[in-house]
């Protein structure tokens, strides 16, 4: 059975950064995002980024004054988000992001899941068992931001091929097999290196969560003033934890 880590290492991590269009492209979707939600530094500016990847969400939290933990199992992403990190305010952590809280000192005033992360968990009860970690060891009045991509209807037939990205030289599909918990991703990716092509393909599984759901268990673990929007399929939180 393929593993999350195993499918990075093997498949998507090699091209992570160009799947979301290039690495300036995702920075600056993300600096627009956290502007646009006013997200900056108002209390310990302590903030933690669960399954950072290469850097898309931490290195623009390190520029708006944040102090970043960035987590994440993949070596390769690590790697290239301290290639671009420079002086700024980073340390990266290779763990399995259910462990994060013993590697930050004292509460967070931000935590972020962002992209698909919080669908790469194995289970909802890990996904139950996060939210009321981050819910403890966030500040009073701190801020968790999670998106990820609403999986829990089922596509169909053809509908099931999804194009991810090509160019010249990368050729990238996914097929989803749908099962009751959750999505059976298959990548297939065809590179090419000078006049050959390489096939490189892999799965791993990705939960089923409902809109409802989530907002459902971020209450019960004590958030409020959770903010839940959709489009086109994504979905985007913004919860924060009781001032008193």
């Amino acid at each position: 059975m393929g593993t999350v880590a195993e499918h990075y290492e093997r498949v998507l991590s090699d091209v992570y950064s160009w799947m979301h269009g290039g690495f300036e492209v995702a920075l600056e979707g993300n600096r627009e995002f956290f502007a646009e939600r006013d997200i900056r530094p108002m209390n310990s500016g302590r903030a933690v980024d669960l399954g950072a990847g290469c850097g898309f969400q931490s290195i623009p939290l390190a520029e708006l004054g944040y102090s970043v933990t960035a987590i994440d199992l993949d070596r390769k992403l690590l790697d290239e988000l301290e290639e671009h990190a420079d002086s700024l305010p980073i340390v990266t952590v290779q763990d399995d992001l259910m462990n994060f809280a013993a590697h930050v000192s004292g509460p967070v005033e931000l935590a972020v899941c962002m992209v698909d992360t919080l669908t790469h968990l194995e289970s909802r009860q890990k996904v139950t068992q996060l939210f009321a970690s981050v819910a403890d060891r966030l500040e009073k009045g701190g801020r968790f931001i999670v998106t990820y991509r609403d999986m829990s209807q089922e596509l169909r037939e053809l509908d099931r091929f999804i194009p991810v990205r090509s160019d010249d030289d990368t050729v990238f599909t996914c097929f989803l097999e749908y099962e009751p918990a959750t999505v059976k991703v298959h990548d297939l990716i065809y590179r090419r290196s000078g006049k050959t092509w390489t096939f490189h393909k892999g799965f791993y599984r990705k939960l089923r969560l409902a809109k409802e759901w989530v907002d459902a268990e971020l209450a019960k673990a004590g958030f409020a003033d959770i903010d839940s929007t959709a489009d086109k399929g994504f979905i985007t939180v913004v919860a924060k934890t009781k001032n008193a």
